[in-house]
């Protein structure tokens, strides 16, 4: 290209010319188009227009024989699901080749749908079966949730899917959540993937395996971040291939019926207060002498913003109001 000052010829990846020192025009790597010498990004293709960016554009400038360096690994918490057909095995003995693998695209296919629809990521297709992260590439405040609502859909999904072959399918779900390494890339060429390394991916297989035709099967990790958004059956300790120690467990029935999603959220996560003994008995005594006959007040002050909540009860014995940071709370009679 040349100069628009001085008109010496330059390269185009140069950014000033190299006789008179004025800025040049940036070329886009991936369009060829003109751009201002000030300009960030291609105003025909919205390429970046960075030097770095532009380096990795211009593939064709790379050696010979070069292999490009391994991403780097990245320590994450992640939410991951393994969904496996059941019977897999009966209906290879049963069905053709060919309509055998319509069977399985189409389960494949509908678990896709299912767990895109709360943003996961599918992994692998392993066999019949499909290996989801919640998690990655993208976080989420509730992964944990987001996986478990995509399992009891995949479930809903595959039970009522209606195959030319008219096979009725079923699928088993297992979810664990756990800290793992993603984004180690292995293989070569066509073989490379990225996977997940850690103790999760190999619970969330496991617990698929014992789990029933048409269930979701979760670990402790996953429960604990639920809270009480969905009504759980305890299977106990499950004694996993490979696993030194028994692995709590839990199958997912449905989601619980709430009156919020955020008082949902909150059963099981309460705390008790630290350090409020005295405050706390000095009300359960107000209260018993409420209970006796004997109107009560008490007053409680705190620093603004540390919030407060009021709960309705059918015999309504505590009545709130708020002013500022005080609040003030008048325990009545109580009525059975």
């Amino acid at each position: 290209m040349k100069c628009p000052s001085c008109g010496a010829e330059t390269k185009a990846r140069n950014r000033f010319c190299i006789k008179c020192g004025a800025p040049l025009a940036p070329t886009c790597a991936a369009c060829g188009s003109l751009n201002q010498s000030s300009a960030k990004f291609c105003c025909q293709c919205g390429m970046g227009l960075v030097r770095e960016v532009q380096a990795n554009v211009l593939a064709t400038e790379k050696p010979p024989g070069h292999k490009p360096s391994p991403q780097a690994a990245q320590r994450r918490h992640l939410t991951i699901m393994f969904c496996d057909m059941a019977g897999s095995t009966a209906l290879a003995a049963r069905l053709d080749p060919e309509d055998l693998r319509e069977v399985i695209r189409g389960f494949q296919d509908a678990c896709v749908r299912a767990i895109g629809r709360f943003d996961g990521f599918v992994a692998k297709f392993m066999g019949d079966g499909v290996l989801a992260y919640f998690g990655y590439p993208r976080a989420h405040e509730d992964d944990a949730e987001r996986a478990v609502r995509a399992g009891l859909t995949v479930v809903d999904v595959v039970s009522r899917l209606m195959l030319p072959t008219k096979v009725r399918l079923e699928v088993r779900v297992g979810i664990a959540t756990g800290l793992v390494l993603v984004g180690e890339t292995l293989g070569e060429g066509s073989s490379q993937e990225q996977v997940v390394i850690g103790e999760t991916p190999n619970v969330a297989a496991r617990l698929q395996g014992v789990a029933e035709p048409n269930a979701v099967v979760i670990a402790d990790g996953t429960r604990q971040l639920l809270g009480g958004l969905f009504d759980l059956q305890d299977l106990g300790p499950q004694f996993l291939k490979g696993m030194a120690n028994p692995i709590p467990s839990w199958r997912v029935v449905g989601e619980h019926a709430a009156e919020s999603r955020f008082e949902a959220g909150q059963t099981q996560r309460g705390t008790g207060l630290f350090g409020r003994e005295r405050e706390v008995d000095l009300l359960m005594d107000r209260w018993v002498k409420a209970r006796s006959g004997e109107g009560q007040v008490v007053l409680l002050s705190g620093e603004a913003g540390i919030g407060k909540s009021r709960r309705r009860s059918s015999t309504r014995p505590i009545r709130a109001s708020n002013t500022n940071a005080q609040l003030i709370i008048r325990i009545a009679r109580f009525i059975p």
